[in-house]
């Protein structure tokens, strides 16, 4: 009988599930996938992207010297989890909102099945790559020399869809994620009694008027089939009634998929903030980071991946026109460094949004996408 199959899948998924782990802490996670590789007899290196990355690698018996590299982010998210199934978290504040621990299971289950039965002729690096959320781990793993230590061809992820049908994939022929950029401004003025607000500088008024003038500069100045989002997420100032603060700090990010438009939003943005700080009078700082750059398929890997997941009986439908999503991914690291493609899988149209407190993988999804990574490998490296 076969190490993969439905139940098996669930196990491991539920076992993630409960033990979520953030950013460079996946230890637990790290050591269970370890112990599974292990029991299947098959080769890995751990300690990788930044301690708690692992690959793994399994040759094909027809020999060839081709290599490609599968790719799933093993890290949960600082939410906590709304859900009251048996599965659910055990670690307060911390949960798999993304469906993280379902993309190490389907890896996982492709590995241990390549493993099984390696009909095919080249090697598969299997990465399972810790902090995609927010903290680029994607980014660390390529900056220690991932693709000179295991040389690859090309390299290939998948995500989970919410809203997208079970047995529904979608495959871009180049943007599939937007590039991801955060900003802090911090704006300094002079506080005074809220009854005589000549009396100061007002740094409420300013970043109000701010947040406002930010919109413009998407929705006056870029054009409008370029896509583009600039989004003030936090607002923090004064604890008074009755005062006027002295300092406000505003937060947010910044997100498209064009590199020089990348350039002109941060350079729009620097401008926004000095005018507005002058008309004022305030004082302002700027810590402004590019975070993910745009995750962009290459046009011959995803239609591979479209003609291989159109042949599969589990699927009924690849959307090849779909927008892509405003969110980001640090696969697109990974992009950058090799051809490749990152497609969606459907998670059910009845699912909760991705990270939502209510959120779970779809276990029916997990051998799907098991199929997938198979009937990849088998055509990517063919015996022929």
């Amino acid at each position: 009988m076969s190490i993969v199959n439905a139940d098996i899948l669930r196990e491991w998924r539920h076992e993630f599930h409960r033990q979520p782990e953030t950013a460079f802490e996946e230890h637990h996670t790290s050591a269970r996938i370890v112990e599974i590789l292990d029991a299947a007899g098959i080769s890995r290196v751990t300690g990788l992207g930044g301690g708690t990355g692992v690959v793994a690698w399994v040759d094909g018996r027809h020999g060839g010297d081709r290599a490609i590299g599968l790719r799933a982010d093993i890290d949960a998210l600082d939410v906590s989890e709304a859900n009251a199934f048996a599965h659910a978290s055990q670690r307060p504040g911390k949960m798999h909102a993304c469906g993280h621990d379902g993309h190490t299971t389907m890896l996982l289950g492709g590995a241990c099945a390549l493993a099984e039965s390696p009909d095919f002729a080249g090697r598969v690096y299997f990465i399972f790559q810790p902090a995609e959320e927010n903290e680029g781990g994607g980014r660390v793993m390529v900056e220690e020399g991932l693709f000179e230590r295991f040389p690859m061809e090309a390299v290939y992820g998948v995500h989970n869809w919410p809203g997208m049908a079970l047995g529904e994939a979608a495959v871009h022929d180049s943007a599939v994620m937007a590039a991801f950029d955060v900003f802090t401004v911090k704006l300094t003025g002079s506080g005074c009694h809220a009854a005589m607000p000549h009396l100061g500088k007002d740094v409420v008024l300013a970043a109000c008027q701010l947040v406002n003038q930010l919109q413009g500069i998407v929705s006056r100045e870029i054009p409008a089939h370029q896509t583009a989002v600039m989004s003030v997420t936090q607002f923090h100032a004064g604890d008074a009634f009755n005062v006027m603060p002295e300092t406000v700090e505003l937060c947010g990010t910044v997100r498209c998929f064009d590199g020089e438009l990348r350039d002109y939003l941060e350079a729009r943005f620097g401008q926004a903030i000095a005018a507005t700080a002058d008309f004022h009078g305030l004082k302002a700082s700027i810590d402004y980071q590019s975070r993910y750059p745009a995750t962009l398929n290459t046009p011959a890997e995803a239609q591979r991946c479209a003609e291989v997941l159109t042949a599969m009986p589990d699927i009924r439908q690849v959307h090849r026109e779909l927008p892509p999503s405003m969110a980001s991914e640090d696969f697109a690291f990974m992009l950058q460094q090799r051809p490749g493609a990152y497609i969606w899988l459907g998670n059910g149209t009845d699912s909760a949004a991705l990270h939502n407190p209510k959120y779970d993988f779809n276990d029916a999804l997990a051998p799907i996408g098991v199929a997938y990574w198979i009937a990849l490998v088998k055509a990517l490296l063919s015996k022929r």
